[in-house]
């Protein structure tokens, strides 16, 4: 079966079978952040806030992963977000050799200035959140988009206690996780966009590099 066309600003295209394997692995990625928030705060409600850095695992490599292939038209926005995910993550191993692994939710708490440290990872879901927002208008994405930094500027601020942060938490936790579950019947073409704006970005680029003295 030949890989369907579609008519792009710029030309037409195709979605082969490496944009759905991208494509999947987009959504497969951010759902296993979105799985990853939920156990974390479900099994800290249930059983405090011990052993969980499994999960942080899981969100690291997910939101990773989606970064890896989520498709963005301006590649400087998604250099950045991919090196906000970076700063994030490196803000939570340090966090996680003064602490502890087991203690490192329980350091964020007591010393709300970690979320310094680990916020350019959240400022990298966010930053999907609106990217899903302004591609597809979903409601569920504006919470996510939204609710990260307020909750957590808001701890940091001390304008918001600790139920109330876990509150818009779990809240945002839930709405990325609806988010995902509704991603996965969209066609692929959806998440990649239109490849020939893709194209013609590239060769303006290859021809800025090239009149470069």
């Amino acid at each position: 079966m030949a890989d369907p066309v579609f008519e792009g600003v710029y030309g037409p295209f195709t979605i082969d079978a490496t944009d759905r394997r991208e494509v999947l692995g987009y959504r497969l990625g951010l759902t296993a952040v979105a799985v990853g928030q939920a156990g974390l705060l479900l099994q800290w409600r249930q059983f405090g806030p011990g052993q969980l850095w499994p999960w942080m695992v899981v969100m690291a490599v997910g939101l990773g992963l989606a970064l890896r292939w989520i498709h963005i038209y301006l590649v400087p926005l998604h250099r950045a977000l991919q090196l906000f995910w970076l700063l994030g993550c490196g803000g939570a191993f340090v966090l996680a050799a003064r602490s502890g692994p087991d203690a490192m939710v329980a350091a964020l708490t007591n010393q709300p200035l970690w979320i310094l440290a680990i916020g350019p990872f959240f400022a990298a879901l966010a930053g999907v959140g609106f990217k899903e927002f302004f591609c597809f208008r979903r409601p569920e994405a504006i919470g996510v988009t939204l609710l990260l930094p307020i909750a957590l500027l808001g701890y940091l601020g001390g304008l918001l206690d600790g139920t109330a942060t876990t509150t818009l938490l779990a809240l945002e936790s839930a709405l990325l996780l609806v988010l995902c579950l509704r991603k996965f019947p969209m066609p692929a073409a959806a998440d990649v966009g239109d490849k020939s704006v893709f194209a013609y970005l590239k060769a303006q680029a290859a021809n800025t590099e090239g009149a470069a003295p």
